[in-house]
């Protein structure tokens, strides 16, 4: 089974959305909604396969990295979550939260060995 399959978004903390928006729109091109901006690019191994990475500030107070206390997240593709995740538990990996899919895809919630939050996304399939 191929666990990670690529980088699916960088998520950080900020003093002030707006300023920080601006800057990297500014001074790195970075064209961002309240959402965040997305880098689209195809598979490596199938260019008919096309993938984002999603880059988004986060409020400075927001809980979604909890139960890490880092300023950063990082959000992993993965091809088959709920085989991943079974894998996971196997290997004794704390599991944060349940599992949730929405239209953007499956998220779930693991944590490194340095307490930093790893969010593992399986993109829909269309």
């Amino acid at each position: 089974m191929k666990r990670v399959t690529g980088l699916g978004g960088i998520f950080f903390k900020s003093e002030n959305l707006q300023n920080t928006r601006e800057w990297y729109k500014t001074h790195l091109g970075i064209e961002s909604e309240s959402w965040g901006a997305q880098f689209n690019w195809r598979d490596n191994d199938n260019s008919e396969i096309k993938g984002c990475t999603v880059w988004n500030p986060f409020k400075k107070d927001t809980d979604y990295f909890e139960p890490s206390e880092k300023p950063f997240m990082i959000n992993y593709r993965v091809n088959d979550l709920v085989e991943l995740i079974t894998a996971l538990k196997n290997e004794g990996i704390e599991i944060i939260g349940e599992m949730a899919e929405d239209d953007f895809g499956k998220f779930a919630w693991i944590m490194d060995p340095e307490s930093n939050k790893i969010e593992l996304w399986e993109p829909p399939k269309d």
